[in-house]
Protein backbone atom coordinates (compact mmCIF):
# COMPACT_ATOMS: atom_id res chain seq x y z
CA UNK A 1 0.00 0.00 0.00
CA UNK A 2 1.41 3.71 -0.70
CA UNK A 3 1.65 5.50 2.41
CA UNK A 4 -0.22 8.56 2.57
CA UNK A 5 1.57 11.83 1.53
CA UNK A 6 1.72 14.70 4.12
CA UNK A 7 -0.77 16.73 2.75
CA UNK A 8 -3.33 14.19 3.32
CA UNK A 9 -2.11 13.11 6.09
CA UNK A 10 -2.50 16.72 7.62
CA UNK A 11 -5.99 17.26 5.96
CA UNK A 12 -7.23 13.67 6.92
CA UNK A 13 -6.51 13.98 10.69
CA UNK A 14 -7.89 17.86 10.88
CA UNK A 15 -11.06 17.21 9.10
CA UNK A 16 -11.32 14.14 11.24
CA UNK A 17 -10.93 16.00 14.64
CA UNK A 18 -13.01 19.67 13.41
CA UNK A 19 -9.74 21.45 12.34
CA UNK A 20 -9.08 24.03 9.55
CA UNK A 21 -5.59 23.56 8.38
CA UNK A 22 -3.73 25.29 5.56
CA UNK A 23 -3.59 22.01 3.99
CA UNK A 24 -7.54 21.31 3.35
CA UNK A 25 -8.38 20.93 -0.11
CA UNK A 26 -11.47 19.45 -2.09
CA UNK A 27 -11.26 15.84 -3.07
CA UNK A 28 -11.95 14.85 -6.45
CA UNK A 29 -15.96 13.33 -6.46
CA UNK A 30 -17.18 15.95 -3.92
CA UNK A 31 -18.68 18.81 -4.48
CA UNK A 32 -17.68 22.38 -3.79
CA UNK A 33 -18.06 22.24 -0.47
CA UNK A 34 -16.56 19.23 0.20
CA UNK A 35 -20.17 16.83 0.12
CA UNK A 36 -19.78 13.49 -1.74
CA UNK A 37 -21.59 13.10 -5.13
CA UNK A 38 -23.30 10.62 -3.80
CA UNK A 39 -24.57 12.07 -0.90
CA UNK A 40 -26.02 14.81 -2.97
CA UNK A 41 -27.66 12.38 -5.43
CA UNK A 42 -29.25 10.41 -1.89
CA UNK A 43 -30.39 14.24 -0.48
CA UNK A 44 -32.31 15.20 -3.41
CA UNK A 45 -33.96 11.72 -4.75
CA UNK A 46 -34.15 9.53 -2.05
CA UNK A 47 -36.76 11.48 -0.56
CA UNK A 48 -39.07 10.89 -3.42
CA UNK A 49 -37.99 7.31 -3.27
CA UNK A 50 -39.67 7.39 0.19
CA UNK A 51 -42.83 8.62 -0.98
CA UNK A 52 -43.11 6.51 -3.84
CA UNK A 53 -42.19 3.39 -2.00
CA UNK A 54 -45.31 4.57 0.96
CA UNK A 55 -47.61 5.00 -1.94
CA UNK A 56 -46.53 1.25 -3.92
CA UNK A 57 -47.27 -0.25 -0.82
CA UNK A 58 -50.33 1.46 0.31
CA UNK A 59 -51.61 0.62 -3.31
CA UNK A 60 -50.62 -3.48 -3.39
CA UNK A 61 -52.39 -3.47 -0.11
CA UNK A 62 -55.12 -1.45 -1.18
CA UNK A 63 -56.02 -3.67 -4.37
CA UNK A 64 -55.19 -7.03 -2.54
CA UNK A 65 -57.67 -6.58 0.12
CA UNK A 66 -61.14 -7.00 0.56
CA UNK A 67 -63.29 -3.96 -1.14
CA UNK A 68 -64.96 -3.25 2.30
CA UNK A 69 -61.17 -2.25 3.40
CA UNK A 70 -61.14 1.64 3.03
CA UNK A 71 -57.03 2.35 2.55
CA UNK A 72 -57.67 5.55 0.65
CA UNK A 73 -57.33 7.62 4.03
CA UNK A 74 -53.52 6.53 4.55
CA UNK A 75 -52.30 8.54 1.55
CA UNK A 76 -52.54 11.68 3.80
CA UNK A 77 -49.78 10.47 5.77
CA UNK A 78 -47.39 10.26 2.61
CA UNK A 79 -47.06 14.15 1.69
CA UNK A 80 -46.53 14.31 5.62
CA UNK A 81 -43.95 12.45 5.57
CA UNK A 82 -42.24 13.51 2.85
CA UNK A 83 -41.86 17.13 4.22
CA UNK A 84 -39.93 15.68 6.81
CA UNK A 85 -37.14 14.65 4.36
CA UNK A 86 -37.87 17.19 1.08
CA UNK A 87 -38.24 20.56 -0.13
CA UNK A 88 -41.87 22.14 -1.17
CA UNK A 89 -41.66 21.35 -4.57
CA UNK A 90 -40.85 17.72 -4.23
CA UNK A 91 -43.65 17.21 -1.40
CA UNK A 92 -46.50 19.10 -4.12
CA UNK A 93 -45.26 16.68 -6.60
CA UNK A 94 -45.67 13.68 -3.45
CA UNK A 95 -49.08 15.03 -2.66
CA UNK A 96 -50.31 14.90 -5.77
CA UNK A 97 -49.26 11.82 -6.42
CA UNK A 98 -50.96 10.75 -3.83
CA UNK A 99 -54.35 12.19 -4.61
CA UNK A 100 -54.18 10.07 -7.66
CA UNK A 101 -53.56 6.78 -5.99
CA UNK A 102 -56.19 7.87 -3.35
CA UNK A 103 -58.44 8.43 -6.30
CA UNK A 104 -57.47 5.21 -7.58
CA UNK A 105 -58.17 2.94 -4.57
CA UNK A 106 -61.30 4.62 -4.08
CA UNK A 107 -62.39 4.01 -7.50
CA UNK A 108 -61.50 0.67 -6.96
CA UNK A 109 -63.48 0.28 -3.95
CA UNK A 110 -66.56 1.64 -5.68
CA UNK A 111 -66.41 5.14 -3.38
CA UNK A 112 -66.52 7.54 -6.36
CA UNK A 113 -69.21 10.34 -5.39
CA UNK A 114 -69.67 9.22 -2.01
CA UNK A 115 -69.01 11.57 1.15
CA UNK A 116 -66.17 8.69 2.18
CA UNK A 117 -64.25 9.80 -1.20
CA UNK A 118 -64.69 13.59 -0.25
CA UNK A 119 -63.08 12.99 3.06
CA UNK A 120 -60.52 11.26 2.04
CA UNK A 121 -59.41 13.68 -1.14
CA UNK A 122 -59.96 16.87 1.06
CA UNK A 123 -57.97 15.28 4.01
CA UNK A 124 -55.36 14.73 2.08
CA UNK A 125 -55.26 18.30 0.17
CA UNK A 126 -55.71 20.21 3.15
CA UNK A 127 -52.61 18.04 5.22
CA UNK A 128 -50.64 18.49 1.95
CA UNK A 129 -51.47 22.25 1.96
CA UNK A 130 -50.47 22.61 5.32
CA UNK A 131 -47.04 20.42 5.42
CA UNK A 132 -46.05 22.36 2.22
CA UNK A 133 -46.75 26.25 3.57
CA UNK A 134 -44.92 24.86 7.32
CA UNK A 135 -41.91 23.37 4.62
CA UNK A 136 -41.84 26.36 2.93
CA UNK A 137 -41.64 28.53 5.95
CA UNK A 138 -38.77 26.33 7.49
CA UNK A 139 -37.09 26.78 3.75
CA UNK A 140 -37.14 30.02 4.14
CA UNK A 141 -35.48 30.39 7.61
CA UNK A 142 -33.01 27.92 6.42
CA UNK A 143 -31.87 30.63 3.53
CA UNK A 144 -31.86 33.68 5.68
CA UNK A 145 -29.38 31.24 8.41
CA UNK A 146 -27.27 30.36 5.35
CA UNK A 147 -26.92 33.60 4.02
CA UNK A 148 -25.89 34.83 7.51
CA UNK A 149 -23.38 31.95 8.30
CA UNK A 150 -21.89 32.45 4.69
CA UNK A 151 -21.51 36.53 5.98
CA UNK A 152 -20.04 35.17 9.20
CA UNK A 153 -17.51 32.64 7.71
CA UNK A 154 -16.37 35.22 5.15
CA UNK A 155 -15.63 37.98 7.75
CA UNK A 156 -13.88 34.72 9.85
CA UNK A 157 -11.49 34.33 6.66
CA UNK A 158 -10.71 37.75 5.87
CA UNK A 159 -9.46 38.16 9.74
CA UNK A 160 -7.64 35.11 9.44
CA UNK A 161 -6.27 34.77 6.22
CA UNK A 162 -5.00 31.41 5.53
CA UNK A 163 -1.11 31.83 5.56
CA UNK A 164 0.62 31.11 1.81
CA UNK A 165 2.14 27.93 1.57
CA UNK A 166 5.87 29.43 0.80
CA UNK A 167 7.23 33.13 1.35
CA UNK A 168 10.98 33.49 0.61
CA UNK A 169 13.06 30.95 1.94
CA UNK A 170 10.16 29.35 4.37
CA UNK A 171 7.90 26.68 3.88
CA UNK A 172 4.62 27.50 6.22
CA UNK A 173 1.68 25.27 7.24
CA UNK A 174 -1.22 26.43 10.17
CA UNK A 175 -3.52 24.69 12.25
CA UNK A 176 -6.39 26.24 13.72
CA UNK A 177 -9.57 25.32 16.60
CA UNK A 178 -11.81 27.31 18.00
CA UNK A 179 -13.26 26.42 21.10
CA UNK A 180 -16.73 27.84 20.25
CA UNK A 181 -18.13 24.78 17.98
CA UNK A 182 -19.90 27.25 15.94
CA UNK A 183 -17.19 29.96 15.45
CA UNK A 184 -14.33 29.26 13.05
CA UNK A 185 -11.97 31.54 14.62
CA UNK A 186 -11.62 32.52 18.71
CA UNK A 187 -9.01 34.77 20.52
CA UNK A 188 -5.80 33.15 18.77
CA UNK A 189 -4.33 34.31 15.55
CA UNK A 190 -1.62 34.40 13.47
CA UNK A 191 -0.32 36.26 9.97
CA UNK A 192 2.57 36.36 7.75
CA UNK A 193 4.06 39.23 5.73
CA UNK A 194 7.04 40.63 4.28
CA UNK A 195 9.37 42.92 5.13
CA UNK A 196 11.93 44.29 2.95
CA UNK A 197 14.52 42.06 3.76
CA UNK A 198 12.81 38.76 5.10
CA UNK A 199 9.48 36.97 6.28
CA UNK A 200 7.55 37.92 9.74
CA UNK A 201 5.04 35.90 11.28
CA UNK A 202 3.19 36.65 14.46
CA UNK A 203 1.35 34.28 16.57
CA UNK A 204 -0.81 35.80 19.31
CA UNK A 205 -3.59 34.54 21.91
CA UNK A 206 -5.81 36.98 23.55
CA UNK A 207 -7.21 36.95 27.36
CA UNK A 208 -10.59 36.13 27.69
CA UNK A 209 -13.35 34.91 24.86
CA UNK A 210 -16.40 35.26 22.70
CA UNK A 211 -16.56 39.03 20.67
CA UNK A 212 -13.93 40.74 22.90
CA UNK A 213 -11.39 38.74 21.96
CA UNK A 214 -12.21 38.42 18.26
CA UNK A 215 -12.14 41.87 18.08
CA UNK A 216 -9.09 42.27 19.86
CA UNK A 217 -7.72 39.70 17.42
CA UNK A 218 -8.66 41.67 14.50
CA UNK A 219 -6.81 44.90 15.88
CA UNK A 220 -3.58 43.28 16.27
CA UNK A 221 -3.76 41.81 12.76
CA UNK A 222 -4.67 44.92 11.61
CA UNK A 223 -1.77 46.62 13.09
CA UNK A 224 0.62 43.73 11.88
CA UNK A 225 -0.95 44.32 8.81
CA UNK A 226 -0.98 47.72 8.42
CA UNK A 227 2.85 48.18 8.70
CA UNK A 228 3.16 50.86 5.77
CA UNK A 229 6.85 50.79 6.40
CA UNK A 230 8.62 47.20 5.18
CA UNK A 231 12.13 48.57 6.35
CA UNK A 232 11.04 48.88 10.29
CA UNK A 233 12.81 47.17 12.69
CA UNK A 234 11.33 43.62 14.49
CA UNK A 235 11.67 45.12 17.83
CA UNK A 236 10.16 48.24 16.44
CA UNK A 237 7.37 46.57 14.98
CA UNK A 238 6.96 45.09 18.17
CA UNK A 239 6.62 48.13 19.51
CA UNK A 240 4.47 49.67 16.94
CA UNK A 241 1.96 46.52 17.44
CA UNK A 242 1.96 47.18 21.48
CA UNK A 243 1.34 51.33 20.68
CA UNK A 244 -1.66 49.93 18.50
CA UNK A 245 -3.26 47.46 20.77
CA UNK A 246 -3.34 49.92 23.87
CA UNK A 247 -4.82 52.38 21.92
CA UNK A 248 -7.49 49.58 20.98
CA UNK A 249 -8.10 48.77 24.29
CA UNK A 250 -8.84 52.44 25.56
CA UNK A 251 -10.75 53.28 22.77
CA UNK A 252 -12.90 49.58 23.94
CA UNK A 253 -12.66 50.95 27.76
CA UNK A 254 -15.43 53.98 26.76
CA UNK A 255 -17.78 50.96 26.52
CA UNK A 256 -16.32 48.28 28.41
CA UNK A 257 -14.85 49.11 31.09
CA UNK A 258 -12.96 46.12 31.95
CA UNK A 259 -11.34 46.34 28.89
CA UNK A 260 -8.38 47.87 29.84
CA UNK A 261 -7.36 44.35 32.19
CA UNK A 262 -7.33 42.38 28.91
CA UNK A 263 -3.67 41.93 27.34
CA UNK A 264 -3.05 39.43 24.22
CA UNK A 265 0.59 37.10 24.57
CA UNK A 266 2.62 37.16 21.09
CA UNK A 267 5.47 36.17 19.58
CA UNK A 268 6.91 37.59 16.67
CA UNK A 269 9.60 36.12 14.26
CA UNK A 270 11.67 37.64 11.66
CA UNK A 271 13.96 35.44 9.51
CA UNK A 272 15.84 37.20 6.64
CA UNK A 273 16.54 36.20 3.69
CA UNK A 274 20.08 35.05 2.79
CA UNK A 275 20.23 33.80 6.52
CA UNK A 276 20.69 31.33 8.79
CA UNK A 277 18.96 32.74 12.19
CA UNK A 278 15.60 33.53 12.96
CA UNK A 279 15.18 36.63 14.94
CA UNK A 280 12.61 36.03 17.64
CA UNK A 281 10.73 38.77 19.64
CA UNK A 282 8.92 37.18 22.89
CA UNK A 283 5.92 39.14 24.46
CA UNK A 284 4.74 36.83 27.29
CA UNK A 285 3.55 34.25 24.82
CA UNK A 286 5.14 30.37 25.17
CA UNK A 287 8.34 29.66 23.50
CA UNK A 288 8.45 28.49 20.32
CA UNK A 289 9.89 24.61 19.69
CA UNK A 290 13.04 24.69 17.15
CA UNK A 291 13.61 21.32 15.58
CA UNK A 292 17.08 20.62 13.82
CA UNK A 293 18.92 17.45 13.32
CA UNK A 294 20.40 17.85 16.47
CA UNK A 295 17.85 17.85 18.07
CA UNK A 296 14.59 19.67 19.51
CA UNK A 297 15.11 23.18 21.67
CA UNK A 298 12.48 24.97 23.66
CA UNK A 299 13.75 29.09 22.56
CA UNK A 300 12.87 30.84 25.97
CA UNK A 301 13.56 34.36 25.82
CA UNK A 302 16.33 35.50 27.74
CA UNK A 303 14.49 38.67 28.44
CA UNK A 304 10.83 38.29 28.18
CA UNK A 305 8.59 41.59 27.02
CA UNK A 306 5.22 41.79 28.82
CA UNK A 307 1.93 40.92 26.66
CA UNK A 308 1.15 43.35 24.27
CA UNK A 309 -1.47 46.24 26.31
CA UNK A 310 1.19 45.75 29.36
CA UNK A 311 4.39 46.84 27.59
CA UNK A 312 6.85 49.96 26.79
CA UNK A 313 6.23 51.77 23.81
CA UNK A 314 9.79 52.17 22.82
CA UNK A 315 11.90 49.37 20.82
CA UNK A 316 14.19 49.02 23.37
CA UNK A 317 11.22 47.21 25.41
CA UNK A 318 11.47 44.51 23.47
CA UNK A 319 14.23 42.71 23.32
CA UNK A 320 15.64 40.27 20.17
CA UNK A 321 16.47 36.62 20.84
CA UNK A 322 18.46 35.20 17.36
CA UNK A 323 19.00 31.55 17.09
CA UNK A 324 20.47 29.41 14.23
CA UNK A 325 17.99 28.28 11.35
CA UNK A 326 19.78 26.58 9.17
CA UNK A 327 18.08 24.97 6.42
CA UNK A 328 15.89 21.90 7.17
CA UNK A 329 15.62 23.17 10.49
CA UNK A 330 11.70 23.67 11.53
CA UNK A 331 10.11 26.49 13.91
CA UNK A 332 7.17 25.60 15.76
CA UNK A 333 4.52 28.26 17.41
CA UNK A 334 1.78 27.87 19.33
CA UNK A 335 -1.11 29.01 21.46
CA UNK A 336 -1.66 27.78 25.37
CA UNK A 337 -4.44 25.99 24.58
CA UNK A 338 -2.26 23.27 22.49
CA UNK A 339 -0.39 22.21 25.52
CA UNK A 340 -3.34 22.92 28.12
CA UNK A 341 -5.93 19.93 26.73
CA UNK A 342 -6.89 17.92 29.41
CA UNK A 343 -7.63 14.27 28.69
CA UNK A 344 -10.28 12.16 30.55
CA UNK A 345 -7.77 12.15 33.90
CA UNK A 346 -7.71 16.16 34.07
CA UNK A 347 -3.85 15.61 32.63
CA UNK A 348 -2.14 18.21 30.29
CA UNK A 349 -1.06 17.34 26.50
CA UNK A 350 2.73 17.19 26.39
CA UNK A 351 3.67 19.31 23.87
CA UNK A 352 7.14 19.35 24.17
CA UNK A 353 7.21 14.84 24.13
CA UNK A 354 5.43 14.84 21.20
CA UNK A 355 7.45 17.32 19.17
CA UNK A 356 10.73 15.62 20.25
CA UNK A 357 9.33 11.96 19.01
CA UNK A 358 8.08 13.16 15.40
CA UNK A 359 9.73 11.52 12.94
CA UNK A 360 8.90 13.33 10.04
CA UNK A 361 10.86 15.95 8.12
CA UNK A 362 7.85 18.52 6.56
CA UNK A 363 5.54 20.75 8.14
CA UNK A 364 2.52 19.09 7.23
CA UNK A 365 3.96 16.18 8.95
CA UNK A 366 4.80 18.15 12.20
CA UNK A 367 1.13 19.18 12.28
CA UNK A 368 -0.51 15.89 11.75
CA UNK A 369 1.77 14.04 14.52
CA UNK A 370 0.80 16.86 16.97
CA UNK A 371 -2.66 17.17 16.23
CA UNK A 372 -3.15 13.40 16.31
CA UNK A 373 -1.90 13.01 19.60
CA UNK A 374 -3.85 15.79 20.92
CA UNK A 375 -6.98 14.36 19.61
CA UNK A 376 -6.23 11.09 20.81
CA UNK A 377 -5.13 12.74 24.40
CA UNK A 378 -8.50 14.26 24.45
CA UNK A 379 -10.69 11.39 23.58
CA UNK A 380 -10.82 11.34 19.72
CA UNK A 381 -12.89 14.57 19.79
CA UNK A 382 -11.42 17.93 19.87
CA UNK A 383 -13.01 19.22 23.25
CA UNK A 384 -10.93 22.21 24.16
CA UNK A 385 -11.79 24.99 26.47
CA UNK A 386 -10.01 27.19 24.91
CA UNK A 387 -8.88 28.13 20.98
CA UNK A 388 -5.43 26.35 19.31
CA UNK A 389 -3.56 28.01 17.02
CA UNK A 390 -0.01 26.48 15.47
CA UNK A 391 2.34 27.64 12.63
CA UNK A 392 5.19 25.15 11.63
CA UNK A 393 7.84 27.26 9.37
CA UNK A 394 10.74 25.30 8.14
CA UNK A 395 13.64 26.89 6.16
CA UNK A 396 14.24 25.77 2.58
CA UNK A 397 15.37 27.48 -0.26
CA UNK A 398 14.96 30.68 -1.50
CA UNK A 399 12.11 31.16 -4.15
CA UNK A 400 12.98 34.12 -7.13
CA UNK A 401 11.36 37.60 -6.45
CA UNK A 402 7.55 36.94 -8.52
CA UNK A 403 7.42 33.29 -7.80
CA UNK A 404 3.48 32.08 -6.40
CA UNK A 405 3.64 30.30 -3.64
CA UNK A 406 1.63 27.26 -5.72
CA UNK A 407 4.83 27.24 -8.44
CA UNK A 408 7.52 27.27 -5.23
CA UNK A 409 5.88 24.14 -3.49
CA UNK A 410 5.79 22.00 -6.74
Amino acid sequence: MTPASPRRLLRRTAHAAGWATSASRPRSGASQDGVPLHRLVTERYGPLAVGLSMIAVVLVAGLLLPKSQHLGSLMVAVPAACAALAGPRLTAVVAVLSCGAALGLDAHDGLLGTSIFAVHLVAIILVSVFVIGFRNLRERGVRELTEVRTVSETMQRVLLRPLPPRMGCLLIRSAYHASHPHAMIGGDLYAAARSSDGVRVVIGDVKGKGLPAVEDAAALLGAFRGITHPQVSLPELAAHLESRVRTHFEESALVDPDALERFITAVVVEVPDGSDEVRVVNCGHPPPYLIRREGVSLLPPRRSAPPLGLGGLDAEDHPVDSFAFTPGSTLLLYTDGTYEARDGDGRFYDLGERVASWPGSTPEELLAYVLGGLTAHVGGEVRLDDDVAMVALQCGTDVPPGASGAQAIR
